[in-house]
């Protein structure tokens, strides 16, 4: 009897064991982690200004956009994250006004909350190199200069006394005015320890918010940027600080959103957005930011090709005594708004981070270009005309390759 309940127990305490760590393993499998540094662009949800603001002063922010991993949403758009003043200082007469700010908290659209530590950073390239020219470096807010009501600095230490930022920062406080910054400004919050969050929803096809954090993608990042000399360290597959800068190098350079993040926008520039995608992920073609600008370029050079060989002013005057066929003006009015197709198609790419929406431009434009070619067939042209406008075509065969 007794040898049959230590078997029970036995039994029950292995079933316990079994469920502990399939319910361990289902919940490993069910977290994303977005790693120390990665960067996440909000919006604040009031105005935050130096003549007002008090140390221990709380204000919200709004996620500007879904943040996703690896091709899960870990950060919904419209969640809120959590300032805290921890540095504030009015304007005077000889000082501009100057606020410390820190990021202490995430709160999902379902009211879930985590925990987080974040500092404030920026986008802005030379604002990023001066504030990662000290890693140490206290980052604030200073009145009267940036467009957005303020510029954003290093100064000081960490472990120096707050009073020191004022010092630190010397002629930056020259303009003695207040820091301003208005409702719905954007800021980039920078995470300085790494976040776990529970992955929500089922896969997705990636956009240029998705962040790469799987070994395979920073390791095929680091060979990318090691082949055009942004990146001399070892390929292993970890975001560590030297890839993170030549993540952010390359990033200026391609005129992305510098936030040294590898997403979308980044891996496509890189030429690696196509490998290694999740199941189930749709694949559509869009072109990069710098190949977006190449194809409004040319278009934009051969509608003033297509104008010269008009005689058509630049104020779109006609020329009086020639004799124009219907042909050559829906020619020229089908490339220029070709061209300006192109131009807003540039826009798109690097700023929105909707995928689909993304190809459906691409969709649009390859029949704005079709409309080109149909007027071709009823135009004269010159021969530097078409041959400018088969370099487009095969640019634009890029996006659909059934378009030759």
């Amino acid at each position: 009897m007794r040898n049959n309940r230590t078997r029970t127990h036995a039994a029950g305490l292995w079933t316990l064991i079994l469920t502990l760590l399939t319910a361990s393993q289902l919940l490993a499998q069910a977290r994303v982690v977005l790693p120390e540094g990665t960067v996440i662009i909000v919006r604040t949800s009031s105005p935050l200004e130096s003549s007002t603001a008090k140390v221990g002063q709380n204000f919200e922010t709004v996620v500007a956009d879904t943040v996703r991993v690896d091709n899960y949403t870990a950060i919904p758009a419209g969640s809120q994250i959590r300032g805290v003043v921890t540095f504030a200082q009015a304007a005077d007469r000889q000082r501009s006004g100057v606020i410390e700010v820190n990021f202490d908290r995430l709160t999902m659209p379902d009211g879930r909350a985590y925990t987080l530590s974040g500092k404030l950073t920026s986008t802005d390239a030379a604002e990023r190199r001066q504030i990662e020219s000290d890693p140490n470096a206290r980052v604030v807010l200073v009145g009267g200069r940036g467009g957005a009501g303020a510029a954003i600095a290093g100064a000081g230490s960490e472990k120096s006394p707050a009073s020191g930022i004022l010092a630190a920062l010397g002629n930056l406080l020259s303009e003695a005015r207040d820091v301003r910054v208005p409702a719905g400004t954007p800021l980039a919050v920078q995470l300085e320890q790494g976040l776990a969050l529970t992955r929500r929803g089922s896969v997705r096809a990636p956009d240029a918010f998705t962040i790469y954090t799987a070994a395979d993608r920073i390791r095929a990042a680091q060979q990318a940027l090691a082949r055009q000399n942004y990146y001399r360290g070892a390929i292993n597959g970890q975001l560590d600080d030297a890839t993170q800068r030549a993540l952010f190098e390359f990033q200026i350079d391609k005129g992305i959103i510098a936030t040294v993040n590898l997403d979308g926008r980044t891996a496509q520039a890189l030429g690696i957005s196509g490998t290694t995608d999740a199941p189930g992920t749709v694949n559509v073609a869009i072109l990069s930011p710098e190949e977006a600008s190449l194809l409004r370029r040319g278009a934009q050079a051969l509608v003033g090709r297509q104008r010269q060989d008009l005689a058509i002013a630049a104020s779109g005057r006609l020329d009086a005594r020639r004799a124009y066929g219907e042909g050559d003006v829906e020619l020229w009015f089908a490339l220029s708004a070709f061209a300006d197709n192109s131009s807003l198609y540039e826009q798109l790419v690097r700023v929105s981070g909707n995928v689909e929406g993304s190809g459906l431009a691409g969709k649009a434009l390859i029949a704005a270009a079709r409309r080109v070619d149909a007027a071709l067939q009823r135009a004269r042209t010159s021969s530097q005309v078409q041959s400018a406008w088969s370099s487009i075509r095969a640019q634009l065969a890029e996006l659909d390759p059934t378009y030759r």
